[in-house]
């Protein structure tokens, strides 16, 4: 048979049985005259075992090894039992992730567990500090590590009445602009150190961010809000992680 009739039997492209030539995975017949390899039923059985073989996750590399030794294949079939083991379990973590993900109404792009501590959405929230708080989590996730907002879900369980409590704060700090009266950045400053006292408190157990994950979230802080915003914030970590000051 032909090349052509040959890769249709087997279900394959005349491409692959020349890959697998130029490889030495299955033995290239003669030419006739005319220059056309002719095949016999020795190629096509070959051809099979390779397909069937390759379908079950062996790779080309392995083959040759494999194809004419048993026991080298028994082996390579535990190996490749347990690496589609492993695979389920990855696939089953990621449909719970897009189960949590289509549950809580999260962006995809964002820890399930952190979805919770965004701002409810309002027509009175300025699009950019909606964008800043959405990269803060995704950072604040990021830097947290694998298990980090799962962690932080478990230790404050619902984030609803916290995040209920911030909102009028969270709204004042980000009307915060240029003609913001002085006396009213104080104020705020001090209301949102008095209501993050108890959250400190809370994840003083939780390992602490590292000086390059501290560097980085002030560095998004320093590139998206409004100076007015960055100065409330350095002065609300400062008076949360040290001695006040002005």
């Amino acid at each position: 048979m032909l090349s052509s009739e040959l890769a249709e039997l087997a279900g394959v492209t005349v491409r692959t049985l020349r890959h697998y030539h130029q490889i030495g995975l299955l033995p290239e017949p003669p030419r006739s005259a005319g220059g056309y390899r002719h095949y016999d039923v020795g190629h096509l059985v070959r051809l099979l075992r390779i397909t069937r073989m390759t379908a079950l996750g062996i790779p080309l590399s392995a083959l040759p090894a494999v194809l004419d030794d048993p026991a080298a294949a028994e082996e390579l079939l535990d190996e490749l039992d347990r690496q589609a083991a492993a695979d389920i379990e990855r696939l089953a973590a990621r449909r719970a992730s897009i189960a949590a993900l289509r549950s809580s109404g999260a962006p995809p792009d964002l820890p399930p567990e952190l979805s919770a501590w965004r701002s409810a959405p309002t027509a009175e929230m300025p699009t950019d500090m909606a964008r800043y708080e959405h990269e803060q989590l995704i950072l604040f996730g990021h830097l947290l590590g694998e298990d980090g907002p799962a962690g932080l879900a478990a230790l404050f369980g619902g984030a609803d009445d916290g995040m209920a409590a911030a909102a009028p704060l969270t709204a004042r700090f980000y009307a915060l602009g240029p003609d913001t009266p002085d006396d009213e950045v104080s104020s705020l400053t001090d209301e949102l150190v008095a209501h993050l006292k108890p959250v400190m408190v809370r994840v003083a157990g939780l390992p602490s961010l590292d000086a390059q994950a501290s560097a980085l979230m002030d560095e998004l802080n320093q590139q998206t809000l409004r100076p007015v915003q960055h100065r409330v914030l350095r002065r609300v970590q400062q008076r949360l992680t040290g001695p006040d000051e002005a």
